[in-house]
């Protein structure tokens, strides 16, 4: 432990300057420049910083991240231009190329398989077994009855509690069961209304069988309650297809073309080491939308994940076949999304990202996600299989290289030409600015 670094107390009653402040003056050499470069975040308007600093916990500044523009994506015979935040270069552009790639081809299509979402009490019963199952009849009917405060104005909208179902998982660990309930959540992604169902389930099964079921009620112990991000139930397919003599890249062979790239996917779902990194560059294109519209990438990606696991080993989430002369490339994946309620109605760029979208329903945005991952995946096997990764990854790296570098809008537009033909890397880059400038000199 460093000596000098000292534990603070009531940190999160300070003041926002203070806290920039402190976290300056102890971890910073130069405290009047981290101060500086903090504040060069915050946001001029003070009503919107509020609500910025509101999002999470002792913020002392904003993070920037680029937001971009895919345009030309056709799906469902619509027209989207779908905008995406990430900072990885290429992914943009891969998709904007993909999505005009399929452009000519009828685009792209996506249909949402199911909308359920679980949510989980567990708990433990060293009981009479058969008195709980033999109760949990009527226990549902008071489960549905204590909640019908919290699921009325859902179940208005066409949502709330679709089952309530007891587990028993005492064969692996002792005394253990599970309430496991599924719910519709409509627009919302539904993570506070399911929570408090979940408790209120909890307080429920706890008084129950203080009523009912004597001295035994001792035996029962609510360990915990809470939603599960694994949602193999709220599913969206995308997909696009085309005759293979239509599948071409740079005028090469089709029919070659189309085996290869249909190799490389099966090998995604063979290869878990393959896989990981082929589902990566799906997630490269979900989150950057997801993040747009202020949804959580990260129970997405946890769900993905799980799904890609679904059958006992990790897989690639998209896959491909050739059958009689049609090429086929599709994509299924959990994604439980909202389109209100959350950071969705307060964040100000999640309500622009969801005018630019044409305020889509939560089913129509979890297949406009769906298909930019598989746009993604698309392009970024399109460059494996035929010119590799790092030519149009690199190229696109150039201005991050060039901006590390510091040069000059000279130097930046003769590199760019010099390059063009050229393999890139930060090296290769460095030396050939240093003979610019030493030339000039």
């Amino acid at each position: 432990m460093n000596k000098e670094h000292q534990l603070i107390k009531g940190f999160s009653k300070q003041s926002k300057a203070a806290k920039l402040e402190w976290v300056a003056n102890t971890y910073s050499q130069n405290p009047d420049a981290v101060v500086a470069d903090m504040k060069g975040f915050w946001h001029k308007d003070e009503k919107l910083q509020k609500v910025l600093d509101g999002f999470s916990e002792n913020t002392i500044s904003n993070y920037m991240m680029p937001y971009g523009i895919a345009p030309n994506f056709i799906i469902n015979d619509k027209i989207y231009a779908v905008p995406m935040v990430i900072e990885e270069s290429s992914v943009v552009a891969a998709a904007a190329s993909a999505a005009k790639y399929w452009s000519g081809k009828g685009g792209f299509h996506a249909e949402v398989l199911g909308t359920k979402k679980v949510g989980q009490v567990h708990f433990s019963w060293n009981g009479n077994a058969e008195l709980l199952k033999a109760n949990f009849k009527k226990i549902k009917t008071v489960l549905h009855a204590d909640t019908e405060h919290l699921t009325h104005n859902m179940r208005k909208r066409g949502g709330g509690i679709l089952e309530i179902e007891l587990l028993d998982f005492t064969e692996v660990e002792a005394d253990y069961y599970q309430i496991r309930a599924t719910f519709e959540t409509c627009d919302s992604m539904g993570a506070n209304f399911i929570n408090s169902v979940l408790e209120t389930f909890g307080q429920t099964l706890k008084n129950y069988a203080t009523e009912n079921f004597e001295g035994e009620a001792k035996d029962l112990t609510i360990i915990m309650a809470i939603l599960s991000n694994y949602t193999p139930e709220c599913v969206v397919r995308a997909w696009v297809e085309c005759p293979v003599a239509d599948f071409n890249i740079n005028g090469k062979d089709n029919a070659a073309f189309a085996e290869k790239f249909e190799k490389a996917v099966k090998i995604a779902r063979l290869d878990p080491y393959r896989a990981t990194t082929h589902n990566k560059g799906i997630f490269n294109g979900i989150d950057a939308v997801v993040l747009a519209t202020a949804n959580d990438f990260r129970a997405i990606e946890a769900s993905g994940h799980a799904y890609a696991a679904r059958d006992g080993q990790y897989r690639s989430l998209s896959q491909c076949e050739i059958k009689d002369g049609v090429f086929k490339f599709w994509l299924d994946i959990p994604l439980a999304v909202g389109t209100v309620g959350g950071l969705t109605s307060l964040h100000p760029l999640a309500k622009r990202t969801l005018e630019i979208l044409g305020n889509p329903s939560a089913e129509e945005l979890m297949q406009v996600i769906a298909v930019v991952g598989l746009a993604q995946n698309f392009a970024a096997l399109r460059s494996l299989v035929t010119t590799g990764i790092q030519k149009g990854h690199m190229k696109m790296h150039l201005q991050n290289i060039l901006n590390h570098l510091e040069v000059t809008d000279s130097e930046a537009t003769q590199t760019v030409e010099y390059f063009e033909d050229k393999p890139i890397s930060f090296t290769a880059v460095r030396t050939y600015i240093n003979t610019i400038r030493t030339t000039l000199v």
